[in-house]
């Protein structure tokens, strides 16, 4: 294979790469806006707004795993106690991305003061904590 042949395949495997991540993010996100939405639906007290995204947090959280350790990382644990580590690993890594989704979604909801800002909100701010989650993963997790 030729040098140019090889950066085409790179390109290729990168496009690929970052198709295959945007398309689980966004599952993730559906996800997590779906299960804010039944959350809501069955909670709307004082603190509903809080439960739903608590609840949207943690499906997300759990799809996205699913999705990025078998299909973007194609990572596989040693032990049960090494995928326990992963995990917890994934989850300390998202803790900052999900503080930049909470307060996006959460400055909506104080701007707005509707639940359609809100959930917009959330989208952005899983969008841009999604681009920084992947750089820690990339490096912390699933090295």
């Amino acid at each position: 294979m030729s040098a140019a042949e090889s950066v085409d395949a790179q390109s290729l495997g990168r496009v690929s790469l970052v198709s295959r991540y945007t398309v689980f993010a966004l599952v993730a996100m559906a996800a997590n806006l779906v299960a804010q939405k039944l959350s809501w639906w069955i909670y709307q007290d004082a603190y509903g707004v809080l439960l739903s995204v608590c609840v949207g947090t943690g499906v997300g959280l759990l799809v996205k795993y699913a999705l990025d350790k078998a299909w973007i990382f194609r990572y596989e644990h040693r032990s049960v106690a090494h995928g326990i580590e992963t995990f917890a690993r994934y989850v300390a890594m998202g803790l900052a991305t999900t503080a930049i989704f909470w307060a996006t979604e959460f400055i909506a909801q104080a701007l707005f003061h509707t639940e359609a800002a809100r959930l917009s909100g959330g989208a952005l701010g899983l969008a841009i904590g999604y681009f920084a989650k992947y750089q820690l993963d990339k490096r912390f997790v699933f090295a």
